[in-house]
């Protein structure tokens, strides 16, 4: 069975050069997401005010950038 994991909602911040973003949860706090996750949500890039869910791996790493939900 696959471990689950977990997922939050965001609103994006910024996207930079790189590939990567920083994204404010809607507990106010400001995340980056390396570029890794967000090329694993099919993004090309991101705009600011962009809604995104984030996932997290069991460490609570930013793994993938998806499409709200």
């Amino acid at each position: 069975m696959p471990e689950e994991q977990a997922t939050e909602q965001a609103t994006v911040s910024a996207h930079h050069d790189d590939g990567s973003a920083t994204v404010l949860r809607d507990d106010g706090v400001l995340v980056d997401a390396p570029a890794t996750a967000v090329a694993a949500g099919g993004w090309r890039s991101l705009r600011p005010g962009q809604r995104v869910t984030l996932v997290r791996d069991g460490a609570g790493a930013v793994t993938a950038v998806r499409r709200p939900v």
